[in-house]
């Protein structure tokens, strides 16, 4: 990437910090109060991202690594790509940010085609690794509490939706979805004009890179071990909910975590195009705190020590921009 517009993601990375710290809606004496019964408790909830974090970034580099290229990301370099990628996605409007820095990094060892590839079987693995965890705690509710009936009827149309997920994504996997996304902007009034020129510019490009996702998806080894890896995090993930709901004294166990988790992601990936989701992670950690028969009032003091851990990691993501870019891939 050019040190142009490295200096502009770290810019805007910075406004984007600060921008955060005048709208957290806390007082400093709150702030305080909060900060001291958090205790020990808040450097092992941000403490568990690095653990997340390197599974993510093992992900990724088995992805990047897979690709039709000679080259090799190194590991430490696939953890900072992460970090930073994930930091910009979470301060800007529907995730957007982290996608392009890291295609813009990649791009000039592999090519901007091989890059966008990589970097969308790797947003695709992802989101995967969340229907994943939605569907896995579906079948964990149901083995540890009782489901009513209209839980059921939730559930039976759940599984509908995950079921046509998992063919959407299957399909992208093997025949690659980038031409197949866009021909629906050929569809749309008013934008079908601009996207039809855009596509008889780019459309050997936009198959190439469908193509390096099929290739991709053909490396089962690679591919499973990146699923894995991605499902694993979301699970060492729950911890972070673990830890903050002991901290408040609660005799949770892991498996109650998880459903946690699994609830409050599924309500902030349904609203992802708020920045750090805003409002949806709050209201699903109360609606499935409560239902676990908490007393939803600590769904708002959790979220506190999940912003908290976000700035932290925000302010690392961005600071890692300008650091080890000498050489990115071997």
């Amino acid at each position: 990437m050019k040190p142009l517009y490295r200096n502009l993601f770290l810019l805007f990375g910075l406004v984007a910090i600060i921008v955060m710290l005048f709208t957290f809606d806390v007082n400093f004496e709150d702030l305080k109060r909060n900060l001291a019964r958090a205790g020990l408790y808040l450097p092992a909830v941000i403490g568990v991202w690095i653990f997340v974090y390197a599974l993510n970034a093992g992900a990724f580099q088995v992805i990047v690594n897979s690709g039709t290229h000679d080259k090799h990301l190194s590991y430490l370099h696939a953890y900072k790509l992460t970090v930073s990628g994930f930091a910009f996605s979470y301060t800007t409007p529907f995730g957007f940010g982290g996608g392009p820095y890291r295609v813009m990094e990649l791009s000039a060892y592999i090519g901007t085609n091989r890059a966008m590839s990589s970097v969308v079987l790797y947003s695709m693995m992802h989101i995967f690794s969340h229907i994943c965890l939605w569907a896995s705690a579906v079948i964990l509710f149901i083995c540890l509490y009782e489901v009513e009936p209209f839980l059921w009827v939730l559930f039976a149309v759940f599984a509908v939706v995950c079921a046509v997920l998992v063919y959407f994504f299957y399909y992208g996997y093997k025949n690659g979805m980038i031409v197949r996304l866009f021909s629906i902007l050929l569809r749309i009034p008013y934008v079908k004009r601009y996207a039809a020129k855009f596509y008889e510019k780019n459309a050997e490009n936009m198959a190439q890179i469908d193509r390096q996702i099929a290739y991709l998806h053909e490396q089962w080894r690679a591919f499973y071990a990146a699923l894995f890896m991605e499902y694993a995090a979301r699970v060492v993930n729950s911890l972070e909910y673990f830890f903050i709901l002991r901290s408040l004294s609660f005799n949770i166990s892991f498996w109650d975590a998880v459903l946690i988790l699994a609830f409050s992601s599924l309500f902030s990936n349904l609203l992802f195009f708020l920045p750090m989701q805003l409002g949806a992670r709050e209201g699903g950690l109360a609606i499935i705190i409560r239902r676990l028969g908490i007393d939803p009032a600590f769904g708002i003091f959790t979220s506190f020590y999940t912003r908290i851990r976000e700035l932290v990691w925000i302010v690392i993501g961005v600071a890692l921009v300008k650091v080890g870019n000498k050489r990115i891939m071997k």
